[in-house]
């Protein structure tokens, strides 16, 4: 029978306050005067990096096998391409 490892909680408290900050910064954008596509944009940037703190920390996935990597970093990449050609429509005038 296995022993339990010790957890550290330094990293998830390191974690927590980063993912505070964040939405301290999210609020901000959403309260400045931007253009909307670029608020859009900064928005889903910092989005993004707040899921994949949750993802690698909280949920394991930075201590698992690489290959959990590449079977769940493939489907954010569509994601990720096909945001970017549907903001496309958005930031490119009509003809």
């Amino acid at each position: 029978m296995q022993t339990p490892t010790r957890v550290k909680k330094r990293p998830y408290i390191q974690v927590f306050v980063g993912l505070a900050a964040l939405t301290a910064v999210e609020v901000l954008v959403a309260g400045l005067a931007l253009e909307p596509t670029l608020r859009v944009f900064v928005l889903m940037g910092l989005a993004a990096t707040k899921a994949a703190l949750v993802a690698l920390f909280y949920m394991h996935l930075r201590y698992d096998h690489r290959l959990l990597a590449v079977v769940g970093g493939f489907p954010l990449l569509l994601a990720l391409f096909m945001f970017l050609i549907l903001m496309a429509d958005r930031v490119i005038p009509n003809r």
